[in-house]
């Protein structure tokens, strides 16, 4: 009887040893380096946005229906509607972004974000360059009275942790705008 206790306890024993020994692998092996979290580090992005017309009086001639909108009392009166192109812009908090804006046209634009502005002139390329402070959609916007509302956009700035190292460093879990 006595010789079965202490096979029962010994076997015990050993089932304890091997679960504690799977335990301990499975802890070691969780701070290896495949399981390690992911670390981004901020990159500079170059990226062009250009100043497109949608709706301006120069087409009144090429859609007819302007004629009227553009009108007095009509639903483009004193306005005119252009746009970003792209509108939303996609980075990571702490990155170096180079414009390169495109004003194709003769009327000035401007580039407009919270703690950020950069005066557009007709016919000219114009460089700038911005850091990324706080994740957040911050609002873009033309500040030329008469292109408002619409000449607006977006910035997404994305939280680092919501990135994902790979063996580029570059891949995210969302696209970004280059």
């Amino acid at each position: 009887m006595l010789s079965a206790c202490m096979f029962s306890s010994q076997r015990a024993n050993s089932l304890r040893a091997i679960v504690a020994m799977v335990v301990f692998s499975f802890l070691l092996g969780g701070c290896g380096e495949s399981t390690r979290r992911a670390h981004y580090i901020p990159r500079t992005r170059e990226l062009t946005v250009t100043t497109v017309p949608l709706l301006v009086k120069e087409q009144r001639s090429l859609y007819p229906f302007l004629a009227r909108d553009f009108m007095k009392g009509g639903v483009l009166d004193g306005k005119e509607v252009y746009a970003f192109s792209p509108n939303t812009l996609t980075v990571v908090a702490g990155d170096t972004i180079r414009f390169t804006f495109i004003n194709p046209e003769d009327d000035v634009h401007s580039f407009v974000l919270p703690d950020f502005a950069v005066a557009l002139p007709g016919q000219k390329v114009t460089k700038a360059t911005y850091v990324t402070r706080r994740p957040g959609i911050y609002l873009i916007l033309c500040n030329v009275p008469t292109h408002q509302p619409m000449m607006a956009g977006q910035l997404v700035v994305l939280s680092p942790m919501a990135m994902a190292d790979t063996n580029d460093g570059v891949t995210a879990a969302v696209p970004l705008s280059r």
